[in-house]
C-alpha cells in the first residue's frame, strides 16, 4: 500500500471514529458523544452566524423596500375607510332631512352650509342657494332636529342666515306642556330666552318649546329646544324662560329654506 493511501485511511478512519460515537448505542461513549454532540453545536454556530449576518444584510434591503410598500397601503386604506364614514354619516343626515321634506306641507329648497361669518361664527352662516333659487329674506331655516334660523341677506347664488341663538332672531313659540305662549329671542351667550310669558305659568325645566301658530314664517310645531332655567322678570311681572336649541348649531351642515 502506498503512502499517500496510508494516508488516506488515516485520516478516513479519524473522521469516522466521530461517526461511530454518535451511532453507537454503547454507555461506554455515551458520554463522549454528548460532548462532541455540545462541542459540535456550539462549532456550528460559530461558523454559521457570519453566514446568517451576512444573509440579513442581502435581505434588508427587499424587506424595507416591502415594509415602505405597506406602510403606503395601509395609509391609503385608512384614509379610504374615512372617506367612506363620512359618506355614510352624509348619507344618514340626507336621508333624515328628506324624510322631513316629505313630511312638511310647505314648499322648500335644501341647502348646503358653505360658510361662516368670522365675526359671528356661532350665530350666522351661508348657504349655497339664493335669489335664483327662490331664496328671500325672512324665510325660515329647519332640519330634521328643529329650527336653525331665518334668511338675513339674500345674493343671486347664496344667502346669509341667522341662528336661532343670534341676537336679531326672534319667533312666536309655544311651551309644550302647560300650553303657554311666548317670544323666543336669541342671546348673546349662545343659548335663546323666551319671554312674556305668564307669571302663573307653570313651566318646568325639561319642558320642549315648539314654533307657535302665531308665527307668520315658521311652520307650527317644529321643537326648538328645551327650557333650563325659569325666572321672574320683576320689571313687567313676568316669566322668562332660558332655552337651550335643539340642534348643535356648530355642527349644521344642511338645512331646508321654507319658501311657503
Amino acid at each position: 500500500m502506498s503512502q499517500n493511501n496510508k494516508k488516506f485511511v488515516f485520516y478516513f478512519l479519524i473522521l469516522l471514529f466521530p461517526v461511530f460515537l454518535l451511532f453507537t448505542r454503547s454507555e461506554i461513549f455515551a458520554p463522549v458523544e454528548s460532548q462532541i454532540v455540545d462541542r459540535s453545536v456550539g462549532l456550528i454556530r460559530f461558523i454559521s452566524s457570519p453566514f446568517w449576518e451576512i444573509k440579513k444584510i442581502l435581505y434588508y434591503h427587499k424587506i424595507f423596500e416591502e415594509y415602505k410598500r405597506l406602510r403606503k397601503e395601509d395609509d391609503l386604506l385608512k384614509a379610504r375607510l374615512i372617506g367612506l364614514e363620512e359618506v355614510i354619516r352624509e348619507n344618514s343626515r340626507l336621508q333624515q332631512l328628506l324624510d322631513f321634506k316629505r313630511r312638511l306641507v310647505y314648499s322648500s329648497v335644501a341647502a348646503n352650509v358653505i360658510g361662516r361669518d368670522p365675526s359671528n361664527w356661532n350665530s350666522s352662516m351661508i348657504i349655497d342657494k339664493g335669489k335664483q333659487d327662490g331664496i328671500a329674506i325672512g324665510m325660515p331655516l329647519v332640519n330634521s332636529t328643529g329650527v336653525v334660523g331665518k334668511i338675513a341677506e339674500v345674493n343671486e347664488h347664496t344667502s346669509k342666515v341667522i341662528l336661532v341663538n343670534d341676537p336679531n332672531f326672534n319667533v312666536p313659540a309655544l311651551v309644550q306642556r302647560p300650553r303657554e305662549i311666548g317670544l323666543i329671542e336669541g342671546t348673546l351667550q349662545g343659548i335663546c330666552r323666551m319671554r312674556y310669558l305668564s307669571a302663573k305659568a307653570a313651566i318646568e325645566v325639561g319642558d320642549k318649546v315648539i314654533t307657535s301658530g302665531l308665527s307668520s314664517s315658521f311652520p307650527e310645531g317644529v321643537l326648538i329646544g328645551e327650557v333650563i332655567g325659569v325666572q321672574y322678570n320683576l320689571n313687567n311681572s313676568t316669566l322668562e324662560c332660558m332655552v337651550q336649541p335643539a340642534i348643535t348649531l356648530s355642527q349644521i351642515e344642511e338645512v331646508l329654506v321654507i319658501q311657503k
